[in-house]
């Protein structure tokens, strides 16, 4: 099984190497005793990341998720980055391909599949849902400081 490597520690920043897209399907998330996710890497622990999580996943041509979920408090933002599918919610299915991005609130009921002949990447921004709009650019100060590589 795949494992995450840390490239970076610092006291503001973090950064890890997930390897290829292409070798995503050497990950193996283990949810508990006999569900296993093939394909599907968690980092945000890795990055250390106080407010999010995302994972990234693929998807092998002709395979799904397998499963609905849904969450208690976090809505999630899904990219997809290749291929092509179709993401259901709460019973509608949305056709997907490589430039998509799909919301889901907490409640929604949700599931993915590759309906494609090539795999299905999908990168997931997890984190705790909050009012539309709330959270904005604006938050951002550049600073006077020139770049020096």
């Amino acid at each position: 099984m795949k494992e995450i490597k840390t490239t970076a520690d610092l006291s503001n920043a973090t950064a890890i190497d997930l390897g290829p897209l292409a070798e995503l399907s050497d990950y193996v998330l283990e949810l508990g005793p006999g569900v296993k996710i093939p394909g599907k890497v968690f980092g945000g622990a890795a990055v250390k990341a106080g407010g999010a999580d995302f994972s990234l996943q693929v998807f092998a041509p002709g395979t799904e998720g397998g499963f609905y979920h849904v969450h208690k408090d976090h809505e999630e933002l899904y990219f997809l980055l290749s291929g092509t599918g179709e993401y259901q919610v709460d019973g509608r299915n949305i056709p997907v391909k490589e430039g998509s991005v799909v919301r889901v609130s907490p409640a929604g009921k949700r599931a993915v599949r590759n309906t494609g002949d090539a795999p299905l990447v999908m990168l997931c921004i997890q984190y705790v849902a909050a009012a539309p709009g709330s959270v904005t650019p604006s938050d951002g100060t550049i600073l006077p400081d020139p770049v020096r590589w």
